[in-house]
């Protein structure tokens, strides 16, 4: 007679069978999912195959115009060939009843820039001629940018303005917390600007509607460079962010461990900013963070000066740094892989390639002001209140004009003309 514990119940022994093909889908389910989830994680944080930057988000000043911070986008600080150049000769001179820190935007005919007297001005660009003038709650220290017909600047205030550019008719204002020093950038139908209240924004050109913003740990007053599809800038924190430009996404936090005042200037995949501290770095534009990079990396640093742990890589996309001695808060110039850039009271040239300095020349006064570039003429202000023409080759001075005051506006140069505001108050036209 048949033992009946050994008598298995087909429907049972069915069930029990169902029950393990089950767990097994399920099981190979769910690596196959986690698998999917760590390519596609891995294809996010270390590539541009999934939801990369838009390429198309570019556009520049047009030829003899200066239509924002530094001529173009990519801030570069530099106008290209030129077959007209400034002679050192006084035009017109135009005063205002504050110290002219902004610096001036040429578009459309006219010159415009702000005032510590709280008022953004536009003039005839030939002859100095007051157009219009539009007053504000602060000190206008942003620099305006022209698209479109249209003006966009910030104030202290804690507001960034729009205006029409012909009449000087306010059509849109957009409110922060805190003021708007940084100067914004227009690309593509966006303005990118950064706020003192830690945050970088993207407002829609036409409406002013905020598409998305960007928190930071300290104040934004560097102004940011789009390129690529992405906008670099940098912040009080003493970081450099590169952010996915239609969405805010952070793709690099690049850490200089000094505060950033200067604006980045983007050349060929290089990204270029200086710290507080006068120190000069260079990055890969396409850089992107490992996952957690900026929250491991002081561990790891710490494990391995203990001797517990191997040497920590460099900070992602790193390319080089130098030391310029001095504090600065200019902001660098590029031009044909040779970099200009203020540092204490003098004004570097740097060959990229070789991180070596080609020539060195010293002012009377700090250079906050940033350089400019047209031709074979790079054009800079000093705090001992002169506008100075250099070679660009040799660093040997062409000309010089003073002014009554100390110079922190950057110089634009347009149609053989460079506009330069001063401490004293007033603009100056030189041709």
């Amino acid at each position: 007679m048949a033992n009946p514990l050994l008598v298995r119940d087909p429907q049972l022994e069915q069930k029990r069978l169902d029950h393990f093909k089950r767990r097994k889908i399920i099981r190979i389910t769910t690596i196959s999912v986690v698998a999917l989830a760590i390519v596609l994680l891995g294809l996010y944080h270390f590539t541009d195959l999934m939801f990369g930057p838009p390429e198309g988000l570019n556009s520049n000043s047009i030829i003899g115009e200066w239509a924002m911070f530094r001529h173009d986008l990519e801030r570069s600080g530099s106008t290209g060939p030129s077959t007209v150049l400034p002679k050192g000769k006084l035009i017109a001179v135009f005063s205002t009843d504050g110290g002219i820190h902004s610096s001036p935007t040429v578009a459309n005919g006219n010159v415009y820039f702000g005032s510590r007297d709280g008022k953004l001005y536009a003039l005839d660009a030939a002859t100095g001629t007051k157009l219009w003038e539009f007053k504000t709650g602060s000190w206008v220290e942003s620099s305006p940018a022209f698209a479109n017909g249209i003006l966009y600047f910030g104030s202290n205030d804690g507001r960034l303005y729009a205006l029409d550019a012909s009449t000087g008719q306010k059509l849109w204002d957009f409110k922060t917390k805190y003021a708007v020093r940084s100067s914004p950038a227009v690309a593509d139908g966006v303005v990118y600007f950064g706020s003192d209240d830690y945050c970088i924004y993207a407002l829609d050109a036409i409406g002013g509607t905020e598409l998305w913003h960007f928190e930071t740990d300290g104040p934004v007053v560097s102004s940011p460079a789009v390129t690529g599809g992405i906008v670099y800038v940098g912040s009080m924190d003493r970081c450099c962010y590169a952010l996915h430009a239609l969405n805010g996404r952070l793709r690099l936090k690049f850490q200089s461990y000094s505060p950033i005042i200067s604006s980045p200037a983007v050349s060929d995949k290089g990204v270029y900013f200086s710290s507080s501290k006068g120190l000069l770095y260079a990055f890969d534009a396409d850089a992107k963070n490992w996952p957690r990079e900026n929250e491991l990396l002081p561990y790891w640093k710490t494990m391995y000066l203990y001797g517990v742990a191997t040497k920590p890589p460099p900070p992602s996309g790193l390319l080089w740094l130098l030391s310029l001695e001095k504090t600065t808060s200019s902001s660098p110039v590029v031009m044909e892989g040779i970099l200009y850039i203020g540092s204490g009271n003098k004004l570097f040239s740097i060959d990229i390639a070789k991180q070596e300095r080609r020539w060195v020349f010293e002012t009377e006064g700090i250079i906050s002001s940033s350089p400019a570039i047209a031709d074979t003429t790079v054009y800079v202000g000093s705090e001992d209140g002169h506008l100075y023409a250099l070679d660009a080759d040799t660093g040997d001075r062409l000309w010089d004009v003073p002014t009554g005051g100390k110079i922190t506006s950057s110089p634009a140069v347009a149609n053989g003309k460079v506009y330069i505001g001063s401490r004293d108050g007033k603009l100056y036209i030189i041709g």
